[in-house]
C-alpha cells in the first residue's frame, strides 16, 4: 500500500512538472532566472509533501534530519542565486557593463543619405495597424476567420521600408476549423508610399503564435533548443516574400545572469518550422532585427553612465549622458538602425547628441550634435497646428539639405495622418507644415534660407521633369483623406501621381486625352506638380 502511495505520489510529481515546463516553457539553463526559481519551488514542495506524509508535528520537523536537508538545499539554492545576481550586477562590474557595446563617433552627413520624399517612411505602428485592420476588413473571404496580428515589424524589403505582420485565427474556434490548412496570408505596408497589400502564400502559416499546442512557435523553439533563452521574436520575410520567425538567443556575459547581448540567432520558416542556428556575426544580411530597440537604448545606457564607475553614476554624475525617452528605426544599407537621442542626466531640456545602433550587428554610431529633444519637437509642430489639435508622432531623423531634421507626421484623434512637419533639430523654431511631404521639404528648405541656416545658392530644389502623351488609364484613389489620380500614359509604364488638391484641373482628363505633366521622379510613382 505504501508503495503505491510511493509510486503515485511521483507520477504526479512528474506530471505536475511536465505540465509546468509545457506551459511556462523555461530555458534549461543556469543562466535563466526561472530555472533557479523552479528549483526553489520544487524543493518547497518536496518538502512539504514529506512533512505531509510524515504527519510531523513543528517540533518534528525542527529535530527531522530529512527536514535539515531540504532547509540547507533550499538556504544553499537562495544564497548562490543572490549571490550570483549580485555579482554579475553593474555596482561591481560597471567598467564591463560600460564595453558591452562599441560606440563610435560618427559623420553625420557622410553617414546618412537624403532621401527623397517618396523613400520616407510615413508611418509609425499604429498607423499601420490601422491600414492593416482596414485591408483586412475589406477581405470578405478572410475577415470572419482571421485579423491581423499587432506584431508590424520595420524592415528592409527589396530596398523598401515596409512594416509586416502575419494574419492569426480570429477566435479558438476559428483556429479549431482551419489549423489544418494554416494562416493563408501575411500583410505587407510600405511606410512611404502607405500601399498596403495582402501577400496570400500558397501553403499556410503553420507555425505562430496563435497557435495553441505543439505549432506554438514559442513551443516549437522551446522544444527545438530547451537550452536557449530566446529574446524578443520578430516576423521577417525574405528577399523571396518567405515569411520566417527570427529568435535571438540571449548571452551572458557577466557572471550568471549579467550583461546581457545576443549570441546567436534562431530562424524558423513560419511555413514549415524549419530551423537553422546562426552564430550572430554569421546572421544572414536580409534579416534585420536580431537586437530588440529596448536592449540597444539599455546597452547604451550602460556606455553613457558608467564611464566612471558605478557610483559615479548614481552620486556625481561626472560625464553621464543617457538616451531619451522613445526611439524609432533609419533604414541605411540594406539594414535596420535604431534611433534615439542622446541628453544629460542631469536632465537637461536639450540632447547633447544622438546614436544609431543597428538591429543585425549592434554597431552603434554616436552624433554630436547639440538641439532639441524630440519632445521639444513633437510640442513645436503641435503648436503649428494647435487650432486643429492634431498630435505628434516620435519624430524620425533624416538628413534634409545637410541638416539634422527630425521629420513627423501629425495625426487627427482617429489616428489618421494629416499633415507632416520638419522641424530643424539645432533651431527648433523652424518648423515647416504640409499636406504632403514634398510641400513640407520645400517649406522648410525655404525656411532654411530664410532663417540663415544655409545660404540661398546652397539650397538644392528638387530637380522637375516635364512629359507630354496620351492617357492609357487614369484611377482614383483616398489616400490618408486627400484625392489622388493615378495615371498610366501610352508607350509608359511610369506611373505620375496627381495630388487633386495640388492639380485640380486634373479632373477635367479622362482616358484617351492628350495631357502635360511637370513631376517630380520618384518610387514607385511620380509626383505630379503642375498638368496641362
Amino acid at each position: 500500500m505504501k508503495k503505491s502511495r510511493k509510486l503515485f505520489l511521483g507520477i504526479a510529481l512528474v506530471l505536475a512538472a511536465g505540465i509546468y515546463y509545457y506551459v511556462a516553457l523555461p530555458a534549461i539553463n543556469i543562466h535563466s532566472s526561472d530555472v533557479w526559481f523552479f528549483i526553489l519551488a520544487l524543493l518547497v514542495i518536496l518538502a512539504v509533501v514529506y512533512a505531509a506524509r510524515k504527519r510531523l508535528g513543528r517540533g518534528e520537523i525542527r529535530s527531522s534530519r530529512p527536514m535539515k536537508v531540504f532547509a540547507g538545499l533550499i538556504l544553499g539554492v537562495g544564497v548562490v542565486y543572490l549571490v550570483g545576481t549580485l555579482l554579475s550586477s553593474p555596482i561591481i562590474n560597471a567598467k564591463k557593463y560600460q564595453s558591452l557595446m562599441t560606440v563610435e563617433e560618427g559623420n553625420f552627413t557622410e553617414d546618412i543619405e537624403e532621401l527623397s520624399f517618396d523613400r520616407i517612411p510615413l508611418l509609425d505602428k499604429d498607423s499601420a495597424a490601422i491600414l492593416g485592420d482596414r485591408k483586412m476588413g475589406s477581405m470578405v473571404d478572410m475577415v470572419s476567420q482571421f485579423e491581423a496580428d499587432d506584431i508590424y515589424s520595420q524592415i528592409n524589403y527589396q530596398d523598401r521600408p515596409v512594416r509586416v505582420t502575419p494574419l492569426k485565427y480570429a477566435s479558438p474556434i476559428k483556429w479549431l476549423t482551419n489549423q489544418s490548412e494554416g494562416i493563408p496570408a501575411y500583410i505587407l505596408i510600405d511606410m512611404a508610399s502607405q500601399n498596403t497589400e495582402l501577400v496570400k502564400l500558397e501553403e499556410g502559416i503553420k507555425y505562430s503564435t496563435s497557435e495553441y499546442f505543439n505549432r506554438n512557435i514559442y513551443r516549437h523553439l522551446r522544444f527545438a533548443h530547451p537550452t536557449y533563452i530566446y529574446g524578443e521574436l520578430s516576423f521577417e520575410i525574405d528577399d523571396d516574400g518567405v515569411p520566417y520567425w527570427i529568435a535571438p538567443v540571449k548571452q551572458f556575459n557577466i557572471g550568471l545572469f549579467g550583461g546581457e547581448t545576443v549570441g546567436k540567432v534562431v530562424l524558423c520558416n513560419a511555413v514549415t518550422g524549419e530551423t537553422e542556428t546562426y552564430d550572430i556575426e554569421d546572421a544572414p544580411q536580409w534579416i534585420d532585427r536580431a537586437y530588440s530597440a529596448d536592449l540597444l537604448v539599455q546597452l547604451f545606457d550602460y556606455y553613457g553612465t558608467l564611464k566612471h564607475g558605478f557610483l559615479n553614476s548614481v552620486l556625481g554624475q561626472k560625464d553621464c549622458l543617457q538616451t531619451t525617452e522613445g526611439y524609432n528605426y533609419l533604414a541605411m544599407d540594406d539594414d535596420v538602425w535604431m534611433y534615439t537621442g542622446v541628453t544629460s542626466v542631469n536632465g537637461d531640456q536639450s540632447n547633447v547628441g544622438f546614436v544609431l545602433s543597428n538591429q543585425r550587428t549592434m554597431e552603434t554610431r554616436y552624433y554630436e550634435v547639440e538641439g532639441a529633444t524630440e519632445s521639444a519637437a513633437m510640442a513645436s509642430a503641435e503648436g503649428q497646428v494647435q487650432n486643429l489639435k492634431y498630435q505628434a508622432t516620435f519624430p524620425l531623423l533624416l538628413n534634409i539639405a545637410d541638416e539634422p531634421t527630425y521629420f513627423i507626421a501629425l495625426k487627427d484623434d482617429a489616428g489618421l495622418v494629416k499633415k507632416y512637419a520638419m522641424v530643424n533639430v539645432q533651431k527648433y523654431q523652424v518648423v515647416a507644415i504640409g499636406d504632403t511631404v514634398s510641400q513640407c521639404q520645400e517649406s522648410y528648405r525655404e525656411l532654411l534660407v530664410s532663417n540663415g541656416i544655409r545660404a540661398e545658392e546652397e539650397a538644392e530644389p528638387v530637380e522637375k521633369q516635364t512629359v507630354s502623351g496620351v492617357i492609357a488609364r487614369i484611377a482614383e484613389a483616398v489616400v490618408d483623406g486627400n484625392s489622388h489620380y493615378y495615371v498610366l500614359l501610352e508607350g509608359s509604364e511610369e506611373i505620375f501621381d496627381v495630388p487633386v488638391a495640388d492639380c485640380l484641373e486634373i479632373i477635367r482628363y479622362e482616358t484617351g486625352d492628350t495631357v502635360t505633366f511637370t513631376y517630380e521622379a520618384g518610387e514607385p510613382a511620380n509626383t505630379v506638380t503642375a498638368v496641362e
